[in-house]
């Protein structure tokens, strides 16, 4: 029997020959001895049971050949929150929780802490985004959208799991909003922005194992953003926010798409923790002169 130092070892060695993550090994393991880390510290010499050392090395070798860790124990870290994930949806990134950050700030300073205000979170995936704004903010009312049944199917468990009150909606992008004739207070998404040709330098991790359909959007990554540009003016209210996420060196070209379609709107761009430019903000507040474009 292994001590789990000398598992550590063995995973961080193997890791590194298949060009992964090396601290990888200790999730893993910590996952599956339900230890945190100040624990499986300090019983770096105890020995592995027999069965447990078996499922370290299968999840280890799984990594290996390019399993994301998170499908392999199931959940990822979000907002202080565990979600469930599989390869049915995007693996939740910490800079999305800036885009959750700053939709809070921005929904407090124009609509106020009181009142309801109807949040749309289109692509939802693992309903991370939805679930965080609903659970920080209990008055906002929030429905979350995807085209992917699967996706849905994780989305809405997260949100039971978390006893998140948060409408599901099967859809493409904003259409079964149009139909159905509603309007919202605040549109947020983090869309597929990801272009074509990058996929060829992007790790197998990624590529093999994600939904591409939430990964990708066209030759340069704007195809899901020129939809919304068009398809925002038959859902948005005449006060309003709008959040996205985009891709590095993308913010300038979103911006124009919204200025085009909501030309006195107020569009900013934030960039998140890394300094890349991650965020792109519209509010349209009449009360300030700022108001939808003529398709409003």
């Amino acid at each position: 029997m292994a001590r789990i130092y000398e598992a550590l070892q063995w995973a961080s060695s193997f890791l590194k020959e298949k060009n992964r993550d090396e601290n990888a090994g200790e999730l893993l393991l910590r996952y599956l001895l339900q230890m945190d880390r100040t624990k499986l510290l300090a019983n770096l010499r105890e020995e592995l049971e027999p069965e447990v050392e078996d499922h370290f090395r299968g999840a280890v070798e799984l990594h290996g050949e390019g399993t994301p860790v998170q499908y392999i124990i199931g959940h990822e870290e979000f907002y202080g929150r565990r979600f469930r994930v599989n390869e049915s949806v995007l693996i939740p990134r910490p800079e999305t929780e800036e885009l959750v950050l700053g939709a809070l700030e921005r929904i407090s300073r124009l609509f106020g802490d009181g009142q309801s205000v109807a949040v749309a979170d289109v692509g939802t995936g693992s309903g991370a985004i939805a679930i965080s704004l609903k659970l920080e903010r209990p008055m906002l009312s929030v429905t979350a959208s995807d085209i992917s049944e699967s996706a849905l199917a994780v989305a809405s468990g997260n949100a039971e799991q978390l006893d998140a009150d948060v409408t599901f909606v099967k859809g493409d992008l904003l259409k079964p909003f149009i139909e159905a004739g509603q309007r919202f207070d605040v549109v947020i998404s983090n869309p597929p922005y990801i272009p074509l040709g990058d996929m060829v330098e992007m790790s197998v991790v990624v590529t093999d194992h994600e939904p591409h359909s939430a990964l990708f959007a066209g030759e340069d990554g704007l195809d899901l953003y020129r939809r919304f540009a068009e398809e925002l003016p038959f859902v948005l209210k005449e006060k309003s926010l709008v959040g996205f996420e985009v891709g590095a060196g993308q913010s300038q070209d979103v911006s124009q798409l919204l200025h085009q379609a909501f030309p006195k709107a107020h569009i900013e761009t934030v960039y998140d923790i890394n300094g890349k430019d991650r965020m792109v903000f519209m509010e349209i507040n009449p009360v300030s002169g700022t108001t939808k474009g003529q398709n409003g």
